[in-house]
């Protein structure tokens, strides 16, 4: 890398006159453009340190290589002079150019990603624990621990472990939500762990006590309210976060210093708390059974269509970056119900657009860079991180992308009319079958060899015919010109 390699790619992006804020994460520069239409988009693909670019919630993202992106940006940040800036205060400048339904989505964006880490562990350790416990797997209706008993109690550990993360879910949410609106991070993990507290009625056994009629409540001068916990409830959290980050900047702006400690924390955690559970877990609480039963009425009577769509739409709003909400829903789901079969269809969308990038390198034969770039994307899409393939490498072919769209829906249509499920939320590509209940492994084998090979073969086919088309016009141009010199 050189200072002259750096210009190029300033120049690329319209000049240091066109980039308003600019920081990196691992692998990636991420500015924030005046304008994106400056943009020299095929001076950036030709460009030997770049392996694909993408703009998403405001930022332009130009995919660089680890190491190498930390060097890049040095040298960026001594040619233009827009000096360091953190992740967040870039996250805020590109805000400014997002309508209200972008930062909505950026917000949600900003409260899950923090915690998927935490959510994808527990996502893998549940699927050992599901290998391991799940009959008729290895053993005619028999699972492993049953028949190697001395695997039982290391298979319960290991879902102990798993479960935490779900069974304390809100108080990861309130973490990162309370953190997002600007409070203290430590009152959202207290305001989490509140509204899961062993006092409380457990949320996933709501259904049977109010059929048996003992769900105990307090008496609040003459006001019943019910003692519930909303364990893995992603909407009240949510909500109640809000409030609570509000109410603490609104005391913290108002309480002197001196008496902040004790005034602002144990004000806002009451006030949001009686909140919580008088006014907004309730409400919430029905919303998100509605969302729920929406969705699973859906696809109990139309998983052809739920499948179809989902399947098919899942890349393009990744594009977007709307995919984010879906994660909401994904644990609303496994919270209410126990399982998901939104998720799975994301992991199949993944491999569909490795599958897409692999076919690509095929066809790249003369062009080393995008053979590269296609190999390592498709690799990374296989594994469950999307970006690098679609960005990269199949938006800038649109049949590959289309390619992908097309495998993905069609596996989403099989394993929906199957009723295939996911235990939780796991890597979503090669390894998802650890996340998938055992009993839906066979239909979801068979959903990822769709997303395997129509994919590839379809884009291999297409981009085979568009060549040959590329060919057959140049030739029908020089034959036109040869007869009519004057055209």
């Amino acid at each position: 890398m050189n200072r002259e390699s750096v210009e190029r790619i300033v120049e690329a992006v319209g000049g240091k006159e066109n980039i308003s804020a600019a920081t990196h994460c691992v692998t990636r520069l991420r500015l924030v453009l005046k304008d994106e239409d400056k943009v020299n988009q095929r001076m950036l693909d030709e460009h030997e340190l770049v392996k694909g670019s993408f703009s998403t919630n405001g930022q332009f993202q130009v995919v660089i290589g680890q190491g190498t992106v930390d060097k890049v940006y040095k040298e960026m940040v001594t040619l233009t002079g827009i000096g360091e800036l953190s992740k967040e205060e870039v996250k805020n400048e590109a805000a400014k150019n997002l309508n209200p339904l972008q930062r909505a989505i950026k917000t949600l964006a900003d409260i899950f990603i923090p915690i998927l880490p935490a959510i994808v562990t527990a996502g893998l350790l549940m699927g050992i624990n599901n290998v391991l416990t799940g009959a008729g797997i290895f053993y005619d209706d028999k699972s492993i621990v049953d028949v190697h008993t001395q695997w039982k109690d290391f298979a319960s550990m290991i879902n102990l472990i798993a479960n935490t993360a779900f069974a304390f879910l809100p108080a990861l949410i309130g973490w990162s939500a309370v953190t997002r609106f600007g409070g203290s991070p430590l009152f959202g993990i207290v305001l989490g762990l509140m509204l899961v507290h062993p006092d409380l009625l457990n949320a996933w056994s709501y259904g049977e006590a109010l059929k048996k009629g003992s769900i105990d409540t307090w008496n609040l001068f003459g006001l019943h309210v019910e003692k519930v916990g909303y364990q893995g409830q992603v909407l009240p959290v949510l909500a109640a976060s809000f409030v609570l980050a509000k109410i603490e900047l609104f005391l913290r702006k108002r309480i002197p210093d001196g008496f902040q400690l004790l005034i602002v924390a144990p004000v806002a955690l009451l006030v949001t708390g009686f909140l919580a559970f008088i006014v907004i877990g309730p409400i919430t609480f029905a919303i998100g059974n509605v969302i729920t039963g929406a969705v699973v009425w859906l696809f109990k009577t139309a998983p052809f269509i739920g499948g179809l769509v989902y399947g098919g739409l899942y890349a393009p709003l990744v594009i977007t970056g709307m995919h984010h909400t879906f994660l909401a829903v994904d644990l609303q789901l496994i919270g209410s119900v126990g399982s998901t079969f939104l998720w799975p269809m994301v992991a199949l969308s993944n491999i569909a657009q490795g599958s897409a990038a692999f076919a690509i390198m095929i066809l790249s034969k003369n062009d080393e860079k995008l053979k590269g770039l296609s190999l390592t994307s498709g690799i990374s899409a296989w594994l469950g991180i999307t970006e690098p393939a679609m960005f990269g490498v199949n938006l800038r072919f649109r049949f590959a992308f289309i390619s992908a769209v097309i495998g993905s829906a069609i596996a989403g249509v099989v394993i929906s009319v199957a009723g295939v499920k996911a235990a939780s939320v796991g890597i979503g590509g090669i390894p998802a079958p650890l996340s998938i209940v055992p009993q839906s492994w066979p239909a979801f084998i068979i959903g990822m060899i769709i997303v395997i090979v129509v994919p590839f073969l379809l884009t291999l086919t297409l981009g085979k015919l568009q060549k040959k088309s590329t060919v057959t016009s140049t030739v029908a141009a020089t034959e036109s010109f040869q007869h009519n010199p004057k055209n």
